[in-house]
């Protein structure tokens, strides 16, 4: 297939908000797509070239694009960054450099799907000293053979911002329209999902689908290696609320860490993170304690990482435990300086049968079965069963003393639903309280947010000065009647601009925001110490004045406050 023809439906459905028109669109070139690159198109329509599970990528930021744009089209690097600045894409600049470029290629060469697929994935396995330049080169050799509109999807391709619109459910249901026509429409749609939730790659379910059916894609199953898309929980408002959820309740900790879900099949370990990152690589330790203490040859069992103090053995907060999840080399270093526990909370396979069908209940009694214990190193995740009140009011204190996050509440009854949050499990955790801040900072908008702030530095009070507590985006509308839009404060903040550095922005702190989010954590990155994690604006304050603005001490006594000191 020539990749023009691929990039005239990336035309399209940029063009196109509908969604039905969106979805018969991609059904009509999956139908035409010869099976050999279909898993190739199904990928390249997500702006991929790797399954969203695979530990491979690309590998070039976004700000190297300027770079890339200016050697395959010879202009200044500060003129591409200038044609940015303007636009807002760096796929509208390739296109428009493109078309004027002073660099022009004789023979160009013809530029097919497999080609262009072929080209950047070899991109993930470039390495080493001067991996950069070689991969730009690699990049540019294919923006010299590119037309104007294939330079720009190329580009939005290799630094993962294609911006058509095709979303999960677009691809799902075209995939559906494509090869199970003749099936009952939400049956098909529905098969089409569920296998998703269990191969989490649309090129593999679409090669199924044409070939086998609505039979094959109802065969899909979890296999050793592959992650699948875990099962969520959602928020309660308090204990009380939980427990009145189900008739026959259990509460675990909620572990301040990082889920992890341990494929074993003999000696071989695959660790995954709900995400579907593979960091098998980053926790050499759990791949050795998985195998010795995970009984059956074949299985999945499902936990929580977290950190600990080296020399104290508490638990760490999360954020000490992201540094290894990050870290692709000095692992070794890292296991040394930030050592380990893993709490076990589920078992969803176990030599060839799946458990999801299977109560809570039963597949914990199985856990039980299948792990031998190894004290604060490897073991199951603390449980309790009972609907007295005043022991789970301990057992959540007990939670919380303990540095953890609160509760999870697990319906006994309950089977496994993978990729949702259907209510089976339910998370407490302490409010905390909002914050009034102050926006310092901003970076310029892309795309829809051309021409606005787009993301906004909160700044805290200390003494006469206000230091760094977190980024924002959240809570803001691109198009609304009411709240806060990001038009709204661009045009209040303009005014108050002090300095600019590229597509970063520094303002003079005169806005006041209250800010809500789900905890405070350390950070060295920010002045204050501290970071927000998961803030979004609630409203404006302009009934506020920076002298009103939260101070670095609050910050401290709130971050105390949520679990208790941690160190």
């Amino acid at each position: 297939m020539d990749y023009s023809k691929l990039v005239g439906l990336y035309e399209e459905l940029e063009k196109t908000s509908a969604r039905l028109k969106k979805i018969e669109a991609v059904a009509n070139i999956l139908k035409e797509t010869k099976t050999e690159i279909l898993p190739k198109v199904t990928l390249l329509l997500q702006g991929r070239v790797f399954p969203s599970w695979s530990e491979k990528e690309i590998g070039i930021a976004s700000k190297m694009a300027a770079k890339i744009i200016a050697i395959s089209t010879g202009f200044p690097e500060k003129d591409v960054s200038r044609l940015f600045r303007k636009k807002g894409d760096f796929g509208l600049v390739a296109e428009e450099l493109t078309e004027k470029r002073k660099q022009r290629t004789l023979f160009k060469k013809h530029l097919t799907v497999d080609i262009v697929f072929e080209n950047l994935q070899r991109l993930a396995s470039i390495e080493g000293k001067g991996s950069q330049d070689r991969k730009f080169k690699l990049v540019s050799e294919l923006m010299a053979a590119a037309k104007p509109k294939e330079a720009k999807y190329i580009i939005r391709t290799v630094i993962g911002d294609l911006r058509i619109g095709v979303a999960h459910g677009i691809l799902r249901d075209a995939i559906a329209r494509a090869f199970l026509s003749k099936e009952d429409t939400k049956a098909a749609v529905s098969a089409v999902e569920w296998a998703w939730f269990l191969m989490p790659d649309y090129g593999e379910i679409a090669t199924i689908a044409k070939n086998k059916g609505i039979k094959g894609i109802r065969a899909v199953s979890l296999e050793l290696g592959k992650p699948y898309h875990v099962l969520l929980a959602e928020r309660s408002k308090g204990l009380e609320e939980a427990i009145e959820k189900f008739e026959r309740p259990v509460f675990e900790y909620k572990y301040d860490g990082a889920r992890v879900i341990i494929h074993k099949k003999g000696s071989e370990i695959w660790l995954f993170t709900r995400r579907l990152e593979n960091i098998t690589k980053q926790f050499p330790e759990l791949v050795e304690l998985a195998r010795k203490h995970i009984e059956p040859d074949d299985c999945i069992v499902e936990g929580e990482i977290i950190a600990k103090n080296k020399k104290s053995g508490k638990p760490m907060p999360f954020q000490i435990l992201s540094q290894r999840i990050k870290r692709k080399y000095n692992i070794e270093k890292m296991v040394k300086e930030i050592p380990i526990e893993v709490n076990l909370f589920d078992i969803v396979y176990l030599n060839g049968e799946v458990f999801f069908d299977k109560p809570m209940e039963f597949r914990r009694k199985i856990l039980e079965e299948s792990v031998k214990e190894s004290k604060g190193k490897f073991q199951l995740a603390k449980q309790l069963r009972t609907k007295d009140i005043k022991k789970i009011k301990k057992f959540y204190q007990e939670a919380l003393d303990a540095s953890q996050e609160g509760l999870m509440v697990k319906n006994l009854d309950a089977k496994y639903q993978p990729g949702r949050r259907v209510g089976y499990w339910l998370k407490v955790k302490p409010v905390m309280e909002n914050l009034d801040l102050v926006i310092i900072g901003a970076t310029w908008g892309t795309g829809k947010r051309t021409g606005w702030f787009g993301s906004f530095m909160l700044g805290c009070r200390s003494g006469d000065d206000f230091l760094e507590c977190g980024m924002i985006g959240t809570g803001i509308k691109e198009k609304s009647k009411e709240g806060v839009t990001f038009k709204k404060l661009t045009k209040l903040l303009k005014p108050h601009i002090e300095n600019q550095k590229g597509n970063q922005v520094s303002i003079k702190p005169k806005i006041v925001v209250e800010v809500a989010y789900e905890e405070i954590q350390k950070s060295p990155n920010y002045g204050s110490g501290f970071a927000l994690r998961f803030p979004r604006v609630i409203c404006m304050r302009p009934d506020k004045g920076i002298d009103e603005v939260d101070s670095t001490k609050k910050i401290a006594r709130l971050y105390k406050q949520q679990r208790g000191t941690r160190f």
